[in-house]
């Protein structure tokens, strides 16, 4: 039988290493604050309507890695589902990523992509010629009529501050295409687990050589004397926040239901700075396999982080880059413990890139000859 093996947190990353773990031999316990697995992609039939929630908003699988794609599908079966997302601005709506079709709906036009391109190229602030903001990016690329309609608004009320205090790279993230793709992703694998990621997690925790414990919270001082350590808690969480706190955005989610089809698609954006709420996501259109009467809508509202919200988002400011140096550097002063997952690591991570890096961490622990030092404190570093 192999180490006696903790991991802090039963979401994607605890439950993917500690799985391949057991299958090697070793003993896994694995805890969790919270009173469910899955983390925040957890979740749940609502009893009211029998719609699927994603209990802490839209979780939507895409990935160009054929491994963590066959994974997952291991466990669940992934049905189709395309993420079109549409977003209202100036009482008007239109198709995100911002397309074709929104360039010709949005300034009457109707141009032909090469046209569209030389027009969008007319509109850009060739002044700018190496964006270092956001909003430098945004107009140097799309000009300062769709910044103003598609980004600025929302971006100030996703991050809690001005465009002009965030990098420039996160505008990468958002393509603008000159065709009418209205897909909100490009990879080569989409799709939802059928019967939701709570079940899917539950597979993966299903062996006998893990043990979970929900409603348990974890301190440093609980490690096992012996064996090792993986933690996906937030990086400052593990050292008691003594050097500070690391800034994240929370999110508040304003549930209703509607009788019918509220919206007409899964997520409706809402550009404008006057409307409090960044999006409404509508949770059934996110299973359209399934046939329900009923629906299940969230307002998402997003703010700073307090300590005792859920984090979500890590906003990663110029400020907070000398704190998170000092914590990586603790963490690799302390040994026994490998730090995992978006709150470990302080990144954003989508989820097929969670599992890539959990699949690696648990190859390299299980490589290392007999009698080598700890695992390193992180595999993926933050920094």
């Amino acid at each position: 039988m192999g180490k006696s093996i903790m991991i802090v947190g039963a979401g994607l990353s605890g439950a993917v290493i500690g799985r391949e773990l057991a299958l090697a031999g070793h003993r896994v316990e694995i805890v969790d604050a919270r009173a469910h697995i899955a983390g925040n992609c957890h979740t749940q039939r609502d009893a009211e309507t029998g719609v699927m929630v994603h209990v802490y908003g839209p979780h939507i699988f895409h990935t160009d890695d054929a491994e963590v794609w066959n994974y997952v599908n291991r466990f669940q079966t992934f049905m189709p589902y395309k993420n079109r997302v549409k977003t209202t601005s100036g009482e008007h709506v239109y198709s995100l990523p911002v397309n074709l079709h929104t360039i010709n709906q949005f300034f009457g036009k109707t141009f032909r992509p090469d046209e569209a391109r030389a027009f969008i190229d007319e509109k850009g602030d060739k002044s700018i010629s190496e964006p270092q903001t956001f909003e430098e990016q945004a107009l140097r690329f799309v000009g300062k009529e769709l910044y103003d309609a598609f980004f600025k608004g929302y971006t100030e009320k996703q991050w809690g501050c001005s465009p002009k205090d965030l990098p420039a790279s996160i505008l990468k993230r958002l393509p603008v295409r000159f065709n009418y793709d209205d897909d909100y992703f490009f990879h080569k694998h989409q799709g939802m687990p059928e019967t939701g990621y709570t079940n899917m997690v539950s597979r993966i925790l299903d062996h006998p050589n893990i043990t979970v414990c929900l409603s348990t919270w974890f301190h440093r001082t609980d490690a096992p004397a012996s064996g090792h350590v993986f933690y996906s808690g937030p990086l400052d969480g593990y050292f008691d926040f003594e050097l500070g706190r690391l800034a994240y955005r929370t999110l508040d989610f304003e549930r209703f239901t509607y009788q019918g089809d509220y919206q007409g698609c899964a997520v409706m954006n809402y550009g404008d700075v006057s409307v409090p709420f960044t999006r409404i996501t509508e949770h059934k259109h996110f299973s359209p396999w399934e046939q329900h009467a009923g629906s299940v809508c969230y307002r998402e509202f997003s703010r700073q982080c307090d300590p005792q919200d859920i984090p979500y988002y890590p906003i990663r400011l110029v400020a907070d880059r000398q704190l998170l140096s000092d914590y990586v550097t603790r963490a690799e002063e302390t040994s026994g413990v490998t730090f995992v997952g978006r709150l470990g690591t302080y990144r954003y991570l989508d989820m097929d890139v969670t599992i890539r890096e959990a699949l690696d961490v648990a190859r390299f622990y299980l490589a290392r000859a007999p009698g080598d030092p700890d695992m390193p404190a992180f595999l993926h570093r933050p920094i």
